[in-house]
């Protein structure tokens, strides 16, 4: 098979970032935009919504990560991945289609947190299906496809939700078109899920005999136990669960962030929702240049490097001024943010040992990454309210990065 060949199941795959990355696109731009016009129209104080959206995405994460590792253990003792990936698909699309029916600041609030958990459960098991559909040796091209058509797929509904929005045609109001694109983007994640559904299946899990009258939770929860003690005992897993717990804290906190931060600076809404939609174009051809790099230099030399380009946007961010340097962080953004997150998943993905365990495994990558944005947004989100300025939340994030830096040049190289 020719290295750009996909099987169908690679290709179906990869069609779940395409679908899923119109939702991350909207709850980091549309969304926070939206919540905050309605936070305006409440009497509410800029730096109030910009904390209230941190705590809600914090409590979001911190729900998602007490469940991943449980919820991976339970799906690979009974081979039910793809059923666990359709619950909380569709308590996403339930919830995002939610937020389209109701005016409340609050309540929109709410429903963005649910749609959140539901959003971040499907990716425990959606990262887990890599193992299922692809080898070691195509991981890192497979992942970085699946981000980079992801980019590409979130433009499209993301375009016709803008041009909705600018020019309210069909008597819409302003409200209305914001609701319009919301829907338009829950029937997209919809669509383009169903390959995956339909193509996909679970190769990989445990065959162990169930006891008559066992608890599954219980039993669940020692395996994950158990696998949690094999995590700490392996140094490579466990420097590298350490290093991604620090440094994709600080992806995370960018990406729910940067919408809101950039209001608190003076960016307008058309600006912001522009420089957006170039990072995610840019971001395309970024993530596949990098992934033809890595076999030149290596995931790790790859991934070392974009969180040096990640401390250097946090202290920009600190000392921007104008709205053209906003356009200028989000190019920086585009370059790095696909590919750190992709190469973080295949590179993690490599270092399983039992690919029957992937769904627990994919469960603490999950939990280490949830946690940390919980702690990345809640730092913003004390930083803001202490100094009354976003840019010093935006700083502190460079912390997170640096120790990730200095924890990932102790993790050996996995292609060594």
């Amino acid at each position: 098979m020719k290295k750009l060949d996909l099987t169908r199941e690679e290709l179906s795959w990869s069609l779940y970032d395409w679908a899923s990355s119109a939702f991350t696109l909207m709850l980091s731009t549309v969304i926070p935009i939206y919540l905050k016009n309605m936070g305006d129209a409440a009497g509410l104080r800029s730096a109030q919504t910009t904390s209230h959206w941190a705590v809600t995405q914090s409590i979001a994460t911190l729900l998602v990560a007490i469940m991943a590792p449980v919820l991976g253990a339970m799906a690979d003792r009974r081979g039910k991945k793809k059923l666990f990936f359709c619950g909380f698909l569709a308590l996403a699309l339930l919830f995002s289609c939610a937020l389209a029916g109701t005016n409340s600041y609050y309540l929109l609030l709410v429903f963005s947190l649910v749609a959140s958990i539901g959003y971040a459960g499907t990716n425990i098991f959606y990262d887990a299906f890599i193992v299922d559909v692809t080898s070691d040796e195509r991981m890192d091209f497979i992942s970085s496809f699946g981000y980079a058509i992801g980019y590409i797929g979130s433009c499209i509904p993301f375009i016709a939700g803008i041009l909705l929005i600018n020019f309210t045609p069909f008597g819409l109001s302003a409200t209305g078109a914001v609701k319009a694109a919301l829907l338009i983007n829950v029937a997209w994640w919809l669509v383009f899920s169903i390959p995956l559904i339909k193509n996909v299946r679970q190769k990989y899990q445990l065959r162990t005999e169930s006891q008559r009258g066992e608890n599954l939770f219980l039993s669940s929860f020692k395996k994950t136990w158990s696998t949690l003690k094999v995590i700490f005992q392996d140094k490579t897993i466990g420097l590298f669960l350490l290093s991604y717990f620090f440094y994709i804290d600080g992806v995370d906190t960018i990406i729910k962030m940067s919408t809101s931060f950039g209001k608190d600076v003076g960016i307008g809404d058309n600006s912001l929702l522009l420089a957006l939609l170039m990072t995610q174009i840019i971001a395309f051809p970024a993530v596949l240049i990098c992934a033809k790099l890595v076999r030149r230099f290596s995931s790790k030399k790859i991934i070392l490097t974009a969180i040096l380009v990640y401390i250097g946007i946090t202290v920009f961010g600190f000392v921007m001024q104008h709205a053209w340097q906003f356009w200028v962080l989000a190019v920086f953004v585009a370059v790095v943010q696909g590919t750190i997150q992709a190469l973080s998943r295949s590179y993690f993905g490599k270092l399983i040992p039992n690919k029957e365990n992937a769904n627990e495994y994919f469960g603490f990558y999950n939990i280490f990454g949830k946690y940390a944005s919980i702690f990345g947004t809640a730092l913003m989100a004390l930083f803001t309210t202490l100094t009354g300025s976003s840019r010093y939340g935006v700083l502190s994030v460079a912390l997170l990065f640096i120790a990730g830096f200095f924890l990932f040049l102790k993790v050996p190289d996995v292609e060594k």
